[in-house]
């Protein structure tokens, strides 16, 4: 018997492992016994919303109860949600430049009448200009004409090295994809060489939006200057102007300020192009579709009459 026992242990110490019994370890638990309590006091019971209840089963009084326990406030019947307008969306009573403005005397009937509604405007100007200095004590269109030029060759600079942080502090949202339209891939060379004319103010107004307190100005600034541009593509051919050549340039730039906000800047908002001025020079590198060549007409193919076939002769 004896002899037997030990027989059946021997095989089973020499059985495999799927035969023999399986113990377990406990692994959940930490390895520092210490604190277990405070361990266990850092998890919370709380009560699980129930998502299959229908709300609108439950009377006031219910809901009333469960959004009390819950802590929650009342549903709004309307959505209300900050927004901030830092621009405006465009031009509001846009200058309009005297016909052959920057050019010999030209004497016109256009002109003479463009003359007299510029001095019926003028008195608009200057009652915005005034509003403009109740925001700003120390405004002086002077002073602000080589302000302006100062904005405008910054924010040309900038625009030619790619900078688009230090071009949002010159531009506004509106004015912002205008200067990065099509220069993607390009090498902008722009230089301001000299003011022909010293800039000064021709138009200048305020609005308020939304509220009567918030109140944006714009002025318009006449510029008269010689500059220097030169537009390569991404293979470093020339596209546009000359690094060697300089041209005179007349603008009517649109600079805005948010007067409302105690820290706004004047930035450029928009450009004035009259109608009278020249279009602009095409790229190098434009080219014109040829027309397509007219295709010629083809004739129709003459059918034989059965008459006329004449039948296969077979071999004999």
């Amino acid at each position: 018997m004896a002899n037997s026992i030990w027989f059946k242990l021997g095989t089973l110490r020499h059985a495999p492992v799927a035969f023999l019994q399986p113990y377990r370890t406990t692994t959940t638990k930490h390895f520092n016994p210490k604190y277990k309590k405070e361990r266990a006091a850092k998890y919370l019971k709380i009560d699980l919303p129930n998502l299959n209840e229908d709300a609108g089963d439950l009377s006031p009084e219910k809901m009333r109860q469960k959004m009390k326990e819950r802590g929650m406030l009342p549903p709004r019947p309307w959505i209300e949600r900050p927004f901030y307008i830092s621009a405006t969306g465009g031009i509001f009573e846009a200058y309009i430049p005297p016909e052959g403005d920057g050019k010999a005397s030209i004497v016109s009937a256009t002109r003479a009448k463009q003359t007299v509604q510029l001095l019926e405007k003028k008195s608009r100007s200057m009652m915005a200009i005034r509003k403009i200095k109740s925001f700003e004590e120390d405004f002086s269109t002077d002073d602000f004409c080589s302000q302006a030029q100062n904005i405008y060759i910054k924010a040309h600079e900038s625009l030619a090295n790619h900078d688009k942080a230090s071009l949002q502090l010159y531009v506004t949202e509106k004015a912002y994809p205008e200067f990065r339209h099509n220069t993607w891939d390009k090498t902008i060379r722009w230089k301001f060489l000299e003011s022909l004319e010293p800039p000064r103010v021709v138009h200048a107004r305020c609005t308020d939006i939304i509220s009567k307190e918030n109140i944006f100005g714009q002025v318009t600034v006449r510029f008269h200057t010689r500059q220097q541009l030169a537009v390569y593509d991404r293979f470093g051919r020339l596209l546009h102007g000359s690094e060697i050549l300089a041209k005179d340039v007349l603008e009517y730039i649109v600079f805005e300020k948010h007067l409302a906000n105690m820290y706004g800047t004047w930035r450029i908002h928009a450009k004035i192009i009259p109608d009278w001025a020249p279009p602009k020079d095409p790229s190098k590198l434009t080219k014109i579709r040829p027309e397509p060549e007219p295709e010629p007409e083809s004739q129709p193919t003459k059918l034989l009459d059965k008459s006329e076939e004449t039948p296969a002769i077979a071999d004999k």
